[in-house]
Formats: C-alpha cells, structure tokens, sequence
C-alpha cells in the first residue's frame, strides 16, 4: 500500500470542508439512451490533464451527492457524473429497476460518450457498477485508477444471511425487502427523507439539501428505483446475478494492480473497520484515507477532504503505457 502522510492524512480527515454548500453550479447534459433519456453533468477541460474522472453514485442519490467534490479535480480533468436511470433528472420509464437494468442504460450512456481513459470515483450501487465496468476492461489500459467509498464488496456483501449482516444492517435490510418497508419507501419517500437524510450521515442534511434530493421522487410511482434497490442487494444467495456480479467485483479487487484509493468512515455502514482492515490487507497498490466519523453518505459530511485526497491522488498516477 502507499500510505499518505501522516500530516497529510490528518490534514484531510479534520479538515472542514469549503465546499459545503446546496447549490448545484452544473447544467446537466442529457443524451438519449435505449428509447428514454440519462442526464449527465460533464464539466472541466475537454481532455484535461490525463483521464477524465467518471463519478458513479448509489440510491436514492443522483450527480448532486458529487456537487462539492468535483470542483476539487475539475480544473484539471474532464469529470463526468452520470444521474442513473430512474434516479436525478434522467428518465423513468417503466422497468424492473433491477441491477441489470442500471448496468445496461448505464454501458449504453458510456458508449455514446466514448471516453477513451477513465478513473473511476464510485460510491454505493455505484461501487458494483464501476468495478464491473473496470474488470471488463482489465489489460485494455482504459481504466487508469479506482477511487471508492462504502463500497459494496466483499466480505461485507454478498451476506449468507440477513442475521450475518450484523443486528443494525440486517433489521434495516429485513425491512426494506418487507412489505411494510416497501410501503415506507413508496409512500413515505423513506429511502430519502429517514436514511439519507438523518440515519446514514453523521450530521442531518438541512433543509435546503434534503430539497434537492427530494425532487426526483414527488410521488409513489417515482420512487420505485429507491425501492428495488435494496431488494437487488445479495443476501442468502438472491438475487443470484447480483451476487454473482458482486462476488466477482472481490475477485478482481483483490488481484489486480489497478492504482486504488479508499476512503473509509468510522462507524461506516457497508465498509466498516473490519472490511477496511480486509482491503489494506488484501488489496495491491492501494492508498487508504480515513476521513474521521462518518455513516454512509460521507460526500455529505467530508466533502473537502474526499476532493482533495482525490485531487492528491490523481496527481500521482502514472501516464497511460507506465
């Protein structure tokens, strides 16, 4: 592993962040894609200094959970920060919402930008999706770095059960996948309104915030990507593609050279201190940065720190053919 600094390190993780702030400075591109739309931003310099940086978010999330990391690495790469299918401003059209379903529009979206390198910044569902993408392409040289925070990967998922999920995760999965969770999802907006908003951030988001991940999801019908979600997470061997996909992911992960960046929070929620301790002791080339305390939606409560560990980062990957 290539540590960073110690002074450094604590720099980040104590930092407090400057660009805090509701605003969303971007105009989103929109491209059409598999008969419905997906909204992107894509900002900074047209090729940039080396790869162009491809952000990837999780549920209930969309581009904005990026807004205040990006100006971080925007002076000097092209960053591109997809909404997925049914989530931000991109389309809903009526689908299962299954995990094969984001990964398809998601490809389709990847294939008209045409990006010849990327580093992937991955977060949540966005993790699955990013690691796939990135051992598709193992050897092809496309891929130049991984950056990830409370990722899915192993050991943590896929779980064997709901009870080896630990007692906080697995009551909150148990009732996300029941029929009153899902209700609470639909009907309540839960996914946004009780875990992004109060239970997976160290500090509740304000109001101002919470509006903004609010508007994509006005009524019932909308809220249906936020609620197969969690049904699509691996528990007990189902769904059995996820789990594939995922079990894969810990395979690549923990044999590749690829140049990675971790960032971790204490407590966590996928990523833990046990699944971080796992990571630096099996993953090659790895460069970790421990943010301080934190749930799950860390761009919320460190956003400085994850920009400029990003940007420090990015700054020592070696040139494409190294």
């Amino acid at each position: 592993m290539r540590p960073i600094p110690a002074a450094l390190a604590a720099l980040l993780a104590s930092a407090a962040p400057v660009w805090a702030q509701a605003a969303f400075p971007y105009e989103k591109r929109v491209a059409e894609v598999l008969g419905t739309t997906m909204a992107y931003v894509d900002t900074g310099p047209d090729g940039g200094d080396g790869p162009a940086v491809l952000m990837l978010h999780g549920n209930p999330t969309s581009s904005y959970l990026w807004r205040n990391v990006i100006p971080h690495v925007a002076d000097d790469h092209r960053v591109i920060a997809p909404d997925l299918i049914g989530m931000g401003d991109s389309g809903k059209p009526d689908i299962a919402y299954t995990y094969a379903d984001h990964a398809m529009h998601l490809d389709a979206l990847l294939a008209e930008l045409d990006l010849d390198e990327v580093v992937l910044v991955v977060h949540d569902w966005g993790s699955v999706l990013g690691m796939e993408i990135a051992r598709g392409e193992e050897g092809s040289g496309r891929v130049r770095g991984l950056a990830f925070m409370e990722a899915i990967i192993p050991p943590a998922l896929p779980a064997p059960s709901l009870e080896a999920m630990g007692e906080r995760n697995g009551e909150l999965f148990a009732f996300l996948r029941s029929d009153e969770g899902q209700e609470a999802i639909l009907q309540g907006n839960f996914f946004v309104e009780e875990i992004l908003g109060k239970v997976a951030v160290a500090t509740p988001l304000p109001e101002d915030v919470m509006d903004a991940y609010r508007a994509p999801f006005p009524t019932p019908e909308s809220r249906r990507p936020t609620a197969e979600w969690p049904r699509q997470v691996p528990i007990a061997g189902e769904p059995a593609e996820t789990a594939a996909v995922i079990a894969a992911n810990g395979d690549w992960l923990y044999s590749t050279d690829l140049p990675k960046l971790m960032l971790s929070v204490v407590p966590g929620a996928l990523m833990p201190p046990p699944v971080v301790a796992h990571v630096e002791a099996n993953a090659s080339n790895l460069t970790h940065v421990a943010l301080g305390a934190g749930v799950h939606f860390v761009q919320e409560d460190h956003p400085d720190a994850i920009g400029r560990a990003l940007s420090d980062w990015l700054a020592t990957l070696p040139e494409a053919g190294e």
